[in-house]
């Protein structure tokens, strides 16, 4: 296996995943990005301890898109991006979450490229991993699932292909991004896929924030607990906290 070449020429982007949220989750080449960047465009879902680490020489420019809601054009982002590399200062592309994650990170990769721009990618924890920490849970478990999906439930289109026969089957799991809209939509193609109605479901709120919010449903009260929900949310289907879990053992232990 040959090692790929080392740029030939300094990087001009920076494409940084902040994390959820939270400034802890943050990893140290991400931080050492932000601080030496000149220019830092990020997306609406950088948490606000992350912003407070950009310095204030640093230009900020607000680039976010909102599911279903007022959102920057992405031709837009993409000219934005190529426009600051171009003025030849570091520019740190500061996205929520990993930048590789429906992030459209190829997009912007593709733009930068047209214009013979160079970049490098730095890695974030995507919230499904810290959605699981948080409820005590691990995405994958020995002679449970050796599989794990991540989906997004934005995309009506593109998810009404997923394979649905595989994610109804008992002890998968399955993270399901930007899905509290198509709740119901989700509720419906897993069960008509033979999926039990009991199967755990947990919505994770803004996750990582100080205003996380978990809550414990099954399938058959997704839909429901979906609508209580405001911001941005991580839906794990199949794992239920670790807490209720114990609960629930005890219980059937004390009816036995």
């Amino acid at each position: 296996m040959t090692d790929l070449p080392p740029f030939a020429a300094p990087t001009a982007v920076s494409f940084v995943g902040a994390g959820p949220g939270a400034a802890d989750h943050l990893t140290l080449g991400a931080y050492r990005a932000l601080q030496e960047a000149d220019v830092v465009i990020h997306d609406r879902l950088v948490g606000p301890e992350i912003l407070a680490l950009i310095p204030a020489t640093a230009t900020r420019i607000d680039m976010g898109k909102e599911g279903f809601g007022p959102s920057t054009d992405q031709a837009d982002i993409n000219a934005t991006l190529v426009a600051a590399a171009l003025t030849g200062a570091r520019i740190v592309r500061l996205k929520g979450g990993d930048s590789g994650i429906f992030g459209r990170l190829d997009e912007e990769i593709e733009a930068l490229a047209a214009a013979g721009l160079t970049f490098r990618i730095l890695p974030g924890l995507t919230s499904a991993t810290v959605a699981a920490a948080a409820i005590g849970q691990s995405l994958t478990r020995r002679g449970r699932n050796a599989a794990l999906r991540i989906v997004t439930g934005h995309d009506m289109d593109g998810f009404a292909e997923q394979d649905w026969r595989a994610m109804a089957r008992a002890g998968e799991v399955t993270a399901i991004y930007m899905g509290k809209k198509s709740a119901r939509f989700i509720q419906g193609r897993l069960l008509m896929h033979g999926a039990d109605a009991a199967t755990a479901v947990t919505l994770i709120e803004n996750v990582s924030r100080p205003d996380q919010r978990i809550m414990a449903a099954n399938l058959a009260t997704l839909p429901e607990a979906a609508a209580q929900l405001a911001g941005p949310t991580v839906i794990l289907y199949g794992l239920a906290p670790r807490q209720a879990t114990q609960a629930l053992t005890e219980r059937k232990e004390a009816r036995a």
